[in-house]
């Protein structure tokens, strides 16, 4: 079941989108026997009523659906990056030394410090 609470004043919408008690198997719109956990998000909202109108044409079952599908294909595509860029350094000699790194960080102007992964 997906739930909306929106915001009358707000900029963007929170919804719920993936849903399920974890202990019995459900196979509305999810793979029959898959642990899902319900949790909130925020949207922006032009991104939420473009999903919506997937919803409306069927292109997508639903919210969750949509949001449960381009978590998949995002994570799957960072496991991909993650393994060319493996592949990458395996066949150039590894990874960079800290002068290559210096070098690099110069060339592209950065000061070499790594940000901090968004929760």
């Amino acid at each position: 079941m997906t739930t909306l609470r929106q915001g009358a004043q707000r900029a963007s919408t929170s919804a719920v989108v993936m849903s399920g008690s974890g202990s019995g198997a459900r196979s509305v719109g999810m793979v029959v026997g898959m642990v899902t956990k319900k949790v909130t998000i925020t949207l922006d909202e032009t991104d939420l009523e473009r999903i919506r109108g997937l919803v409306a044409a069927g292109t997508s079952a639903n919210v969750s659906a949509f949001v449960q599908h381009a978590v998949a294909v995002s994570l799957d595509d960072v496991a991909g990056w993650g393994a060319l860029l493996a592949e990458a350094l395996r066949e150039t000699g590894g990874p960079l030394t800290d002068e290559e790194r210096a070098w690099a960080d110069g060339l592209l102007g950065t000061d070499g410090r790594r940000k901090r992964p968004v929760a």
